[in-house]
């Protein structure tokens, strides 16, 4: 594809001044995960019954005044990331001379992931329901049909109990290789959490390397697709020190669409049905295929009705027989789609139809008492219908060309975070994996900022959540408000020089030489679908 980008090479000496500037951001993000590490032992999700900080003369950081103290160097972690991530975002917005080169951010993250690889768990337990499914399946039962509850132990201990009953909903690569990390670490849930980061880490380095390129593709900016999908500290604490198998089924995901766009069809498929074994929700980009892989035919020759029949069978085909593989592989069929429906167990109001839902209750109270689980009941119902003729739409919608089509998995995927019965913050990657490959424009940029710091409020290190709080929320949406508005304007609290340095608003380029990419000059592109 020729995305009218044109090419240049930056001297050593403007990359190196480049990187040097923008150091100082990076280091600050740095010591924000270090710092969320730190504060994570005293404030996050450790492993329960277990005696590991008693004995080792640390239990005071859990309670008390040691806690309190743990909770501000968690907290501070979480606002230099964020401090940091804002003001990085504006270097590369601007395309400032000192942003710096794709190369670098690639080895940045990688610095600033490292720290949270070894905190405890923070926002989730999910990575405890995850040796506790590969537990029970490598004490004989199937998870698809059988809770964890079936094999007790410290990992069941350990777990959130909404799930102790409840079926596994991953698909069979994730549950083949988490039968491998619990039969190697068996009940050593230390060990077997770092165990589950190692082998949903390799989903970092897929994405480390996916991203510049989808990006570049497309014309779009490597470094704001680091910047936006990778660098966002919602992700990376979630992800990493989460942890989540979104690690591992984004970096497959995007990995796949980029061979896919790059004319490698068939390991592009086979790639994008390996992330579908890893979580069915990267099943959305499959059906998109079908016409990047026919719009590549098209700038060859006319688009025949054999050509169409092929193209779907070879994309089935492929599908069927890679995820059939794993099926067979890990001889547990097709229960996984049981396990779907639990989602329906979490309440929040971040999705459209629990929000209605809510709205409906608040509104009816004066005239009449109405519980929220029947309304539940008729809005997510509303809400399944939407979202399956969205997705439809959608698809036939986004058939022009394989930017449109990418566009359309975009979409897709955003729609089913507002449509679907509920909705997590690491959902959130499903939609940010695939936007890399578009310049967003600075209102979508900021919605995403603001989005993300909320998100890291509303939901606690220790699994709380305070979206019912009205003090408490009416601060998130105060403070994701500032992080939103401080990447559109400068010094937005107007705290003079110490506010624009803060950020990040001086300019360091001239209005002839535009900096903002690591080998290339952008072009303006339209949002998705534009």
């Amino acid at each position: 594809m020729n995305s009218g980008v044109k090419a240049s090479t930056p001297t050593p000496a403007r990359t190196d001044v480049r990187d040097r500037t923008a150091r100082g951001d990076l280091i600050i993000g740095a010591v924000g995960a270090i710092l969320v590490c730190l504060g994570s032992f005293g404030v996050g999700d450790p492993p329960r019954n277990t005696t590991t900080l008693a004995d080792l003369g640390l239990s005071w950081i859990t309670y008390g005044h040691g806690k309190n103290l743990f909770g501000i160097f968690f907290w501070l972690g979480v606002f230099s990331m964020v401090f940091a991530w804002v003001r990085l975002g504006r270097r590369i917005a601007r395309g400032a001379t000192d942003s710096p080169s794709v190369r670098t951010l690639q080895r940045w993250l990688l610095v600033w992931a490292a720290p949270l690889l070894v905190a405890v768990p923070v926002y989730s337990r999910d990575v405890y329901a995850y040796l506790a499914q590969g537990a029970v399946f490598g004490a004989g039962f199937n998870p698809y049909a059988d809770g964890p509850a079936h094999h007790p132990g410290p990992l069941v201990d350990s777990m959130a109990t909404v799930w102790a009953t409840t079926t596994a909903p991953y698909g069979p690569f994730t549950m083949g290789l988490l039968r491998v990390v619990t039969e190697v670490t068996g009940d050593h849930v230390v060990a077997g959490i770092l165990a589950v980061r190692l082998v949903l880490v390799p989903g970092l380095f897929l994405s480390l390397w996916a991203i510049p390129r989808l990006a570049r593709h497309f014309g779009a900016s490597p470094q704001a697709g680091l910047w936006l999908a990778l660098f966002n500290p919602m992700v990376l604490i979630h992800l990493v020190a989460g942890p989540h198998v979104e690690l591992l089924m984004a970096g497959v995901l995007t990995t796949g669409v980029v061979l896919v766009v790059t004319g490698r069809h068939v390991a592009g498929t086979a790639v994008l049905a390996l992330a579908v074994s890893i979580k069915i929700t990267a099943g959305i980009a499959v059906p998109f295929v079908l016409w990047i892989w026919l719009s590549h035919i098209r700038s060859r020759r006319p688009v025949t009705a054999r050509d169409v029949i092929g193209v779907f069978a070879a994309i089935v085909g492929i599908s069927v027989a890679v995820f059939g593989l794993w099926t067979l592989l890990v001889g547990l069929g097709f229960g996984w789609l049981t396990g779907l429906g639990w989602a329906d167990v979490i309440i929040n109001w971040f999705t459209i139809p629990t929000f209605v839902a809510h709205v409906v209750t608040l509104l009816a109270a004066p005239f009449v008492a109405l519980n929220l689980q029947p309304v539940l009941e008729i809005t997510r119902a509303i809400g399944s219908v939407v979202l399956a003729v969205t997705l439809v739409a959608l698809w036939w919608r986004h058939r022009r060309d394989e930017r449109d089509a990418v566009a359309g998995m975009a979409w897709a995927m955003l729609a089913v975070l507002l449509l679907e019965p509920s909705t997590l913050p690491w959902y959130y990657t499903w939609a940010l994996a695939i936007a890399v490959a578009f310049t967003l424009p600075p209102w979508a940029r900021a919605t995403v900022v603001g989005v993300s710091t909320f998100m890291l409020i509303v939901f606690q290190p220790d699994d709380a959540i305070v979206f019912y709080k009205p003090v408490e929320l009416t601060l998130a949406f105060l403070l994701a408000g500032l992080a939103a508005w401080s990447l559109l304007r400068p010094d937005p609290l107007r705290l003079g020089r110490f506010g624009r340095w803060a950020w990040g608003s001086e300019r360091t380029e001239t209005p002839d030489q535009p900096a903002d990419g690591e080998d290339e000059v952008r072009k303006p592109e339209p949002a998705p679908g534009g």
